[in-house]
């Protein structure tokens, strides 16, 4: 019988030495027995979850979880889009154009530009989360941009063209991926503080989806994920600048290039999961579980219960309930005739809750602009609207908004944790008349406790796209996402993804 690998099998032990005792042997016994082969890919949680990659089939998707997937699809591709006008996304996609294979995908938003399928799927995760206006998951991370890029661009270069049913399960199991690999730490829960989470388990969800919709056997799936554990984490130092939008990109790109190294047999540790000095590195409190067979009654899809949030504004999801509670303050302000003199207001003090890589008091870039409570706060005090032009240099620089970012204290109330599932935002406003309006929001508009209507989601797309493509691409796009359960061939999506509308310009917000 080959000896569990997992934290905790012998409760008897002192937590110190068990934690140096199991850590000790499970890194020799997983050498040793990978050398004589007696461990198998199969076996241990790594195992479970390359067999549940590769038995889940399309039978298993439920009409709740299809709904969902395809509005996170048709959110992905808008944002997408709408990123490739950003500078961020240029750069990268520069440095792509370097590089040449017989494969190639199509960069979304592009009439004519085709890269090397992993090249492909970098430059258009990068342009996912290049305004940071793509969904956002509990626990922390941003799911379908490491995802979806993958699987577009690895559709193209297969002879067997996948179905719309096909995609939409291999999008499924990589979300799933994420999803249970968040529950393995509680440390998960809350506003990240040391690395990217989409650095970390989305690189392993793009590995799971590229690695079903190649087909893999169990043993390659578990492999992909032991190879794409090599290529996961990212410092959360570089949030706030041009590099956080790259952790997508690099998800995506690695997450497929291990399916594919693992296809042409190359092989990880298949405890890998199993392992505090595996992907136990990035949790503090690292405790793994099994993945429920497909077959099993225990299996269920984690989006069935949990749904995951659409922004309405191109920021860091923290954003959202601190711009809420400024737009219903300045309404209180305001007079009849809609009017509020801006310099009455003599402070405002904003009650979030702590995390520090979303505290910049006068951010001076629009990557810091998208992670300032106190910024996006004025701008919703000052312009009654946050908007994807709200970021552009002109308007982070105004001297109104500097003045009253001036007048802004932020306060961390104990009872305010940093979980985007429990937290609030209080936004105060006083003025010099000794007038205090104070309002605050709980759950915004677009949380999963609250979720955009699918006409707005759809309206939401709708700006995006038609900003990159013609109408007939846009409606295209909307259509084959709608009915992608009936979709012969989900690389239809390609041909609408290149209608574009005109000259192919920077967004103007950069």
């Amino acid at each position: 019988m080959v000896p569990s690998l997992a934290l905790g099998t012998r409760r008897s032990e002192r937590p110190v030495d068990l934690k140096v005792r199991v850590e000790v042997r499970g890194v020799i016994s997983s050498c040793s027995l990978l050398l004589t082969g007696a461990l198998s890919p199969l076996q241990g949680i790594t195992g479970s979850f390359g067999a549940a990659i590769h038995s889940l089939n399309t039978h298993q998707l439920t009409d709740a979880v299809i709904n969902r997937s395809k509005r996170m699809m048709l959110d992905t591709l808008g944002v997408g889009l709408i990123g490739t006008r950003t500078a961020v996304f240029n750069k990268a996609l520069a440095y792509s154009q370097m590089f040449r294979s017989d494969e190639r995908s199509i960069v979304w938003g592009k009439s004519a530009l085709t890269l090397p399928p992993h090249y492909a799927a970098f430059v258009n995760g990068v342009a996912v989360h290049s305004m940071d206006f793509d969904d956002t998951w509990h626990p922390a991370t941003h799911p379908s941009g490491a995802v979806l890029p993958a699987l577009l661009a690895l559709a193209e270069t297969l002879p067997s063209r996948p179905s719309g049913l096909d995609l939409l399960l291999a999008f499924n199991v990589g979300i799933e991926v994420q999803g249970r690999l968040m529950r393995f730490s509680t440390e998960a829960y809350n506003i990240p503080e040391r690395f990217h989470p989409p650095s970390v388990v989305g690189v392993m969800g793009s590995a799971a989806a590229s690695a079903k919709l190649l087909g893999l056997s169990a043993a390659q799936c578990a492999h992909a994920l032991a190879i794409a554990a090599s290529s996961a984490g990212a410092p959360l130092a570089n949030a706030a600048t041009q590099t956080k939008p790259l952790h997508i990109g690099n998800a995506a790109r690695r997450g497929l290039e291990a399916a594919r190294l693992a296809r042409l047999g190359l092989q990880g540790n298949p405890a890998i999961l199993d392992m505090n000095s595996g992907f136990g590195v990035y949790y503090k409190d690292y405790s793994p579980s099994p993945m429920a067979a497909s077959a099993s009654a225990d299996f269920k899809w984690i989006l069935e219960d949990q749904d995951v949030a659409f922004k309405s504004i191109p920021a860091h999801l923290g954003m959202h309930w601190v711009v809420e509670a400024a737009l219903a303050a300045r309404a209180e302000l305001e007079n009849p005739t809609r009017h509020f003199d801006l310099s009455q207001i003599r402070r405002v003090t904003l009650r979030v809750p702590p995390s520090k890589y979303v505290d910049c008091p006068f951010p001076a870039t629009e990557h810091q602009a998208r992670h300032s409570f106190q910024f996006n706060a004025c701008s919703a005090l000052l312009d009654n609207q946050v908007t994807p032009c709200s970021f552009s240099g002109a308007q982070i620089n105004r001297p109104a908004l500097k003045e009253l970012l001036s007048k802004v204290e932020v306060e961390t109330p104990e009872d305010n944790p940093p979980s985007f599932d429990k937290m609030y935002c209080e936004v105060q406003v006083e003025t010099e008349r000794g007038h205090s309006h104070v309002v605050r929001c709980d759950t915004f508009y677009g949380h999963w406790r609250k979720p955009l209507s699918q006409e707005d989601l759809e309206d939401k797309f709708s700006t995006n796209a038609s900003s990159v493509l013609c109408t007939e691409g846009v409606e295209g796009v909307m259509e084959v996402v709608r009915n992608m359960e009936k979709v012969s061939e989900c690389s239809v999506l390609s041909s609408h993804l290149r209608m574009t509308s005109g000259p192919e310009q920077l967004y103007s917000a950069v």
